[in-house]
């Protein structure tokens, strides 16, 4: 499967940009505290994380080689960066805190993943978090689902997996705490997003949802493919609007009579 566009996703996630600064407002990081950002893409929400709490130290995870590498490029000075998927976290590490936005939903096993977390995670730290979840671009995943059915696309969709994972509510809090973690609020909220023409739309789709699909496709079918998928958009009352719902997840690891708060391995440098 071909990498990111990841000079792309960053010119174009303003979006998850803003809801992830959103999140970092209930992150409330402090200086000196040890922050763990699982899917950091470009480093810029990792980056955030630094301005606000100077002091910090801050590691970021990520699979994709090519988005690591624009994080490296720009913010490798201030936080380290290493590759890794978030359900097999590369740290014995203990962290104070996790932060998380617009990745778990690209991570089909919640239970591991949490597992995880609540691993590396100190005695009272705490996982802040967003995600698509519950309905989340069920406009576009439908519209998708039809070509993906279509005479002119179908042949090349044999043995498709569904990359995406947009949980609920309900799920998320007892996966949360069969994980352990306590305090645990889930929320689900609306974040429609319009765009203003039909070529910023097939533009967005094509780099920040449509990965996966377009993979499947050879080149000259791959634009057809989200332009017809723009072209019903701008149908819709309103149109060209992304029907996005983020998940908020919020928990805390339990502070045990005889837990132990020591802060063992060591934090990724740059190069890793």
């Amino acid at each position: 499967m071909s990498d990111w566009n990841a000079a792309e996703y960053h010119r174009l996630s303003d979006p998850q940009r803003g809801w992830g600064m959103s999140v970092l407002e209930r992150l409330r990081p402090v200086a000196g505290e040890r922050i763990l950002d699982i899917g950091c893409g470009t480093g810029r929400l990792t980056s955030e994380i630094i301005g606000r709490a100077p002091g910090a130290l801050v590691a970021g995870i990520d699979r994709s080689r090519a988005m690591l590498e624009q994080a490296r490029e720009h913010f490798g000075t201030v936080a380290g960066f290493a590759q890794s998927d978030g359900t097999a976290l590369p740290f014995d590490t203990t962290f104070d805190a996790v932060f998380s936005t617009a990745t778990f939903h690209w991570i089909k096993d919640h239970d591991t993943l949490f597992a995880e977390i609540h691993r590396v995670l100190r005695a009272g730290g705490r996982l802040v978090s967003q995600c698509g979840g519950g309905p989340n671009l069920q406009r576009l995943y439908q519209r998708a689902t039809a070509l993906r059915s279509s005479p002119r696309f179908g042949s090349y969709f044999t043995g498709w997996a569904d990359p995406w994972n947009f949980e609920t509510v309900d799920a998320s809090e007892a996966r949360l705490r069969r994980a352990g973690f306590v305090d645990v609020r889930v929320s689900l909220e609306a974040a429609h997003t319009p765009f203003p023409s039909v070529a910023e739309y097939e533009a967005f789709v094509t780099t920040v949802c449509l990965r996966h699909h377009l993979d499947r496709l050879p080149q000259n079918l791959r634009e057809p493919f989200v332009h017809d998928l723009g072209e019903a958009a701008a149908t819709d009352d309103p149109p060209l609007t992304l029907d996005y719902w983020r998940l908020n997840l919020d928990a805390r690891k339990r502070v045990g009579r005889n837990a132990a708060r020591k802060r063992v391995g060591t934090m990724p440098r740059g190069n890793e």
